[in-house]
């Protein structure tokens, strides 16, 4: 990175990183990695001059700035010959680093010293930024008591940029990742190169459409090295870091001219390298200069990478923001006035169960516990309070607690709802113990008044799939993806009925086919036959995986209208359709076992389920495996679903396992075959599709 670094430094700006006023910083050192890699590369001649003025570094952890301490002195010493010490590095947060007054951190008798060093710092004038910002985006468990820190004023930057710019509906753009983007933007020189590695998301993932556009309107030229490594997406190649998310070496420059030109984005990836080694050579030897760039366009929607030059941009878009904010008629300018995510509840072992009962108990225990900690709190000191982890935490149960609000239990909570595809479990729908629930309270209302949704998988690591529901549902019933939908109504707050697809959708469609018969609850079946149709999917396969969905006019609305009611009333009525006649094979249990051993394992090749030691559903129609919603078939999601395992949550492991598969077995058989019937029969009218051209 430092050698390129400098090959920038000097094709942009004519200067070397050795030359006088080139200052460079690291703002997140660590154990100082850079900083010593950055003095045994630059001459001797010029060391000396660098290390006292030019070479500036951060760290926020005692322990790692101690040891870089050590390290950047001892490895001067070593080139040099001498000892000096280096007075550059300064014991600070670099993102609270803003401005100066008053964000030095006190660290005993340095102090006054760090203070200012700190100071000295900020009079500089960066013109290299470079390193690897440390990444923490998401807690993962609340029980941790390690909260991510607020970062007030940069946090305001990125609302105001990456947020503001973004057309995403949830993002994630205030992580440490993208912090340090936006510090470090800021604190660049007019003319000047960033240089981070970092997480490669940003490259690709819908909801960085906005980072992409500021990084795009502030840079103008962007050097990107894509290692692969996205373990989670499915990418096996081999991680660099041996960490489960892709990684980028990324190269901003900073070029003030009066004559602007739109950024020029440089893009390499590396799919022929295999592993991590072959991938860590290939960054040791290449020089920048050498790497075979592609000159990439950003598209319309800020996408850099896998677009495909098709019309999807003039097709009816069916969601927006905007025409979810508007507050007027004649502002709304898509078929859908509501979308909304599905609920998150951040402790599904807790509130989740087939079992009505035992959904019971466990929010009982869940209840009390938390009571009990709340009346623990006002009787401690809060400065040494600790909780409990026999519930599980998250962020809005602590604001809970910290308001003193006493949790009831209320059996009401206790609905029905879509948990994964075709497979529906109890829930405790309450806002107190569900995360988010985002604008599902204005989809179901509070009595819970029946609805259609349209659900649909969005993300890029599996295939784009929808079911319609009736039912509240999770964020996660389409895993990994998230689950994005839209409904046939919506709900004012006081529980009034309100057509969900605007005026403006049926004028759209109504004019376009010269039928002022045609109604919404038609556009709805419409909507629903076509992202069905495969060729629409093939077609606009990378617009779905990262834009929402758009609807195109095909010839014969009223056929495609009829295609739509069928699939949702199959869909919709899954659990009353007729079980298709599977063949049911048992046999005999050992002479030495009490219960059947649960399998439930799906073999295709034999066109069969093995359901326990004893049991087998056999003459599954070949067709019905094709219906597949995102990574399964929906047979498959529902044997995953009730197969038996231990629970993640060590009270629900310890206290409320109480799931046997043999409890389900008959009722599980019985959806297995209607969800046959649903899926060779949906499969018939999407080959009806393909068929008519």
């Amino acid at each position: 990175m430092i050698e390129s670094t400098d090959f920038l430094v000097h094709k942009h700006f004519g200067k070397l990183l050795a030359d006088k006023d080139v200052e460079i910083l690291d703002p997140a050192t660590g154990t100082g990695t850079f900083i010593t890699e950055l003095i045994d590369y630059l001459p001797k001649q010029s060391l000396e001059h660098k290390y006292k003025h030019e070479i500036h570094c951060n760290e926020v952890a005692i322990l790692p700035y101690y040891i870089a301490n050590l390290n950047i002195e001892y490895t001067y010493k070593q080139k040099m010959g001498v000892y000096e010490e280096f007075e550059n590095i300064c014991f600070v947060d670099t993102l609270d680093n803003t401005s100066f007054a008053g964000k030095q951190l006190d660290l005993f008798a340095m102090s006054v010293e760090n203070t200012a060093r700190i100071k000295r710092q900020n009079d500089r004038t960066i013109s290299v930024i470079i390193g690897n910002p440390p990444y923490n985006a998401n807690q993962q468990n609340e029980n941790d008591n390690n909260k991510n820190r607020s970062y007030p004023a940069i946090d305001k930057l990125i609302k105001e940029s990456y947020v503001k710019y973004s057309t995403a509906q949830k993002t994630k753009r205030y992580d440490m990742y993208s912090r340090f983007f936006r510090w470090a933007t800021n604190r660049l020189n007019e003319n000047g190169i960033l240089a981070f590695i970092t997480n490669s998301s940003f490259i690709h993932s819908k909801e960085a459409d906005g980072f992409r556009k500021a990084v795009f309107d502030e840079f103008s030229e962007i050097y990107i090295i894509d290692l692969g490594g996205d373990i989670r997406g499915g990418d096996k190649t081999g991680n660099v870091f041996n960490v489960q998310v892709g990684i980028a070496i990324s190269f901003m420059i900073k070029k003030e001219t009066n004559n602007r030109l739109p950024c020029k984005i440089f893009y390499s990836s590396t799919p022929q390298l295999k592993t991590a080694d072959t991938k860590l050579k290939f960054i040791s030897d290449s020089k920048l200069s050498e790497i075979c760039f592609e000159h990439i366009i950003s598209d319309i929607n800020h996408n850099w990478i896998k677009i495909k030059e098709n019309d999807f941009e003039d097709l009816l878009p069916l969601v927006n923001k905007e025409t979810k904010l508007v507050k007027h008629l004649d502002e709304e300018k898509a078929v859908f006035k509501l979308f909304s995510l599905g609920v998150v509840t951040n402790r599904d072992d807790w509130v989740y169960d087939f079992s009505e009962s035992n959904i019971f108990d466990k929010m009982s225990f869940f209840f009390d516990e938390f009571n009990a900690e709340r009346i623990k709190l006002i009787k401690s000191n809060i400065s040494d309070y600790s909780l409990s982890n026999s519930i599980k935490w998250t962020r809005e149960l602590k604001k809970q607690l910290q308001k003193d609000n006493k949790l009831i239990l209320n059996k009401e909570c206790i609905i029905n709802s879509f948990y994964r595809p075709y497979v529906k479990k109890y829930l405790y729908y309450n806002k107190y113990v569900n995360e988010m629930q985002y604008q599902i309270p204005s989809i179901f209302h509070k009595n819970h008044d029946r609805n259609q949704v349209i659900t649909y998988s969005f993300g890029k690591r599996g295939n784009f799939s929808l079911i319609v529901t009736d039912c509240i549902f999770s964020l996660d019933t389409y895993l990994p993806n998230a689950t994005q939908s839209f409904p046939l109504y919506r709900y004012d707050k006081e529980g009034k009925r309100i057509d969900n697809i605007t005026d403006w959708g049926l004028k759209q469609i109504q004019t376009h086919y010269q039928d002022i018969a045609i109604t919404k609850i038609d556009i709805f079946h419409y909507t629903y036959a076509v992202l069905h149709n495969p060729a629409y999917r093939s077609k606009y396969e990378l617009n779905l995986k990262r834009e929402f969905p758009r609807l195109p006019y095909y010839e014969n609305f009223q056929k495609w209208v009829n295609w739509g009611k069928q699939l949702m009333e199959l869909h919709i009525n899954y659990e009353t359709v007729t079980p298709y006649n599977l063949t049911r094979l048992d046999i005999p249990l050992k002479d030495n076992q009490k219960t059947p051993k649960p399998k439930l394992k799906a073999d295709k090749t034999k066109n069969s389920i093995i359901l326990d030691d004893v049991t087998t559903l056999e003459n599954i129609p070949k067709i019905a495996w094709e219906y597949m919603l995102g990574n399964r078939c929906a047979l498959e999601w529902i044997l995953d679903q009730y197969k038996e395992k231990k629970p993640k949550d060590p009270t629900i492991a310890e206290k409320f396992n109480t799931y046997r598969f043999a409890d389900y077995k008959e009722q599980v058989i019985d959806l297995l075959m209607r969800v046959c019937t649903v899926s060779v029969e949906t499969m018939n009218i999407i080959r009806e599709m393909s068929e008519s051209g």
